[in-house]
């Protein structure tokens, strides 16, 4: 595989702080210097940390985002940092090592920012299974281990569930490590499309995520038979396997959504 490209980056948190309470962080703000451009997340949860003017803070991603695209992402992290109001300030901006923005920016969310619980209006349920980018992974005990908050923009059903992909194989899609999120219960065809597997009969469940393809052929008339189902590797240095489909062996459990972190 060939080496990810490195940028270096600045990243300040936006602290919110009403009178006579101590100081909490509201936010990350990561300046991509090559791009002019200024990433930001902003928790979620006004509702219950200032419920009196939630509606207004509720509109404070669009604002600071349109500020930084007038000004650019150094002026704005400048001026975030030295007058954005009394009860917002921006650190002094820090130096960090980015291989992919979006990524960073969830990963220093996560970091700094201990947002509430909202179930499935922000937040989806976090499962212990460990699924395999490679061959399939043992998992002993599958419980909800918790609930993980999703990146803005994204509609949550109660489909929605985050795991955490183990091994290379689906590299660079989803780097080894990631925590993701995965619909189950998905209607339509999941041909090209990254599917977590269950196999069936062994004393523990075991899981990994391929890339789903199929080859079809025709049967009689205009139907259409299915011929083979391949489960394939996004990284051309481990294998990718056939499924016998006449075999109960193998379960399609649920589609990838995307990489939280």
């Amino acid at each position: 595989m060939p080496a990810l490209q490195t940028h270096r980056a600045r990243y300040s948190l936006l602290t919110f702080c009403q009178p006579g309470e101590a100081p909490l962080n509201a936010g990350v703000l990561l300046e991509d210097s090559s791009s002019n451009t200024l990433h930001l997340r902003l928790r979620r949860d006004w509702d219950e940390v200032c419920p009196e003017e939630s509606d207004t803070l509720e509109m404070l991603p669009g604002h600071l985002e349109e500020i930084s695209r007038q000004m650019g992402a150094k002026e704005a992290l400048a001026f975030f940092h030295d007058r954005l109001s009394n009860a917002f300030t921006a650190t002094e901006p820090r130096e960090t090592i980015v291989e992919n923005f979006s990524l960073a920016l969830a990963r220093l969310y996560r970091e700094h920012i201990e947002s509430r619980v909202k179930r499935w209006s922000t937040h989806v349920p976090r499962y212990s299974l460990t699924a395999a980018a490679g061959p399939f992974r043992d998992n002993s005990v599958i419980e909800e281990s918790g609930w993980e908050e999703i990146p803005p923009g994204v509609r949550i059903t109660q489909e929605m569930f985050a795991a955490e992909v183990q091994g290379g194989s689906m590299e660079p899609v989803i780097p080894s490590g990631s925590l993701c999120l995965f619909r189950r219960n998905t209607a339509g065809s999941r041909e090209n499309k990254l599917v977590l597997v269950e196999a069936l009969g062994d004393s523990n469940d075991r899981y990994t995520v391929k890339r789903y393809r199929s080859e079809k052929r025709s049967s009689s008339g205009e139907e259409w038979s299915q011929k083979r189902i391949r489960l394939e590797s996004l990284n051309p240095e481990y294998p990718s396997w056939d499924l016998d489909e006449t075999e109960d062996r193998y379960r399609i459990v649920a589609e990838f959504v995307s990489v939280l972190s």
